[in-house]
Order: structure tokens, then sequence, then C-alpha cells
């Protein structure tokens, strides 16, 4: 098992749950439904790649460069996907609405996910 992915995952699993917590507690008299939603989208996401790096430090012993590929892109698609909408989520709350600029950051992280899956699925190709 690979250390830095297991240190990140771990970062960004408390993260997510502290962030949903907060979303589903903190945030529900604050935010508009659909602004719940997508707090909610962010969280999902966020999770699901949580779990996508615990998957992948199973397999980086092997020191694959795709691996860590996928790492890379995986961490930084929870950044920018899940960040961007966290963000823009509360931009009313917080009086920010400058934080509408970050809308094109949301689709790149999306882009960032699916090059993670895209890294995976090659370094299982290649796997001998």
């Amino acid at each position: 098992m690979n250390k830095q992915i297991i240190i990140t995952a771990s970062f960004f699993g408390m993260l997510a749950v502290v962030l949903g917590a907060f979303g589903a507690h903190g945030l529900k008299a604050v935010l508009t439904p659909a602004h719940l939603e997508t707090w909610h989208t962010a969280v999902q996401y966020h999770f699901y790649h949580v779990f996508a790096l615990l998957f992948l430090s199973t397999f980086a012993r092997f020191k694959n460069g795709m691996i860590m590929a996928s790492y890379y892109l995986f961490s930084l698609g929870i950044v920018f996907f899940s960040g961007s909408l966290y963000l823009l989520s509360c931009r009313d709350a917080l009086g920010w609405p400058w934080l509408t600029a970050l809308g094109p950051v949301t689709p790149l992280g999306g882009f960032l996910f699916i090059a993670g899956w895209v890294t995976l699925a090659l370094a299982a190709f290649r796997n001998k």
C-alpha cells in the first residue's frame, strides 16, 4: 500500500464527512434548496473519489507511473470539481457574487476525474 495515497485519502475523507455534515446541518437554513443540492453533489463526488484513491493505494506498490498519475488527477479533481461546487453553492450566502467566475473550474475538475479513470484503465491494461 502507498502511504502517501492513504494519507491523502484519509484527509479528503475526513474533509468530506465534515463538509457533508456541515451542509446537512449548518447550511440547511442558509442555502436555497438548489444550492443545497449543489453542495450535496460536491460531497458525493468528493466521497466517490476518496474511495477511488483508497483503491489506488492497493495498486501503488507496483511503482506504476500511471497509478500515480491517477492519484494526482483524482486529487486535483476533488479540489477543482467539488471545491468549486462548495464555493459556488455558498456564493449568495457569503455575499460574493464574483465566485460565479469559478463556473468554468467545475468542468475542468470533471475532466480531471475522467482522465483519472482513463489513466487507471490504462494502468490495468499495461499491468502484466
